[in-house]
């Protein structure tokens, strides 16, 4: 009886011994778990990066839009002044006086918008295309944006008229 005791007694530290051996995890155990995480970030990463480049072109379209921000502002100039700023007066005129407007007549109200025309940029930190009167808003203003890949006249511009 004494050496079925001993035996159980000498397995039972035996069993012991293996789980305080076995702290860490194996290779094949770290390589799954890589493995399973390059997966998922092969599939999170790129909707993540179109999510953003969507937010950006909303944001833009969001800006130079027939209702949008900036056009809001050229409005709310024309109302005041009269007419739209020139072309060579840009979106300047929104900030500043222009020298085409007499201060004395103080119809021009500005700044129509808030920061200065250095921060007035896109999403992609361009400048704003402004052309008064418009090739394509004949009686009105053109305003674009030159879009993701940052070149005027290309098919990812965002602009405030449709092409006809």
């Amino acid at each position: 009886m004494m050496i079925g005791q001993v035996q159980r007694n000498q397995m039972q530290r035996t069993q012991i011994q293996r789980k305080r051996i076995r702290r860490g995890f194996s290779l094949l155990e770290i390589l799954i778990v890589v493995g399973i995480l390059a997966l998922l970030a092969a599939f999170v990463v790129p909707n993540l990066m179109r999510s953003s480049e969507q937010a950006k072109i909303d944001i833009a379209k969001m800006a130079v839009g027939r209702s949008g921000d900036i056009s809001g502002a050229i409005k709310k100039y024309k109302f005041h002044v009269g007419n739209y700023p020139e072309t060579d007066e840009g979106l300047e005129a929104l900030f500043r006086i222009p020298s085409s407007v007499d201060e004395d007549d103080k119809i021009w109200k500005g700044p129509y918008i808030e920061g200065t025309p250095e921060e007035l940029r896109d999403p992609w930190n361009q400048e704003f295309v402004y052309e008064s009167p418009g090739k394509f808003n004949e009686d009105g203003f053109d305003l674009s944006s030159k879009g993701p890949d940052k070149k005027e006249g290309t098919d990812d511009d965002i602009k405030n008229w449709t092409e006809r």
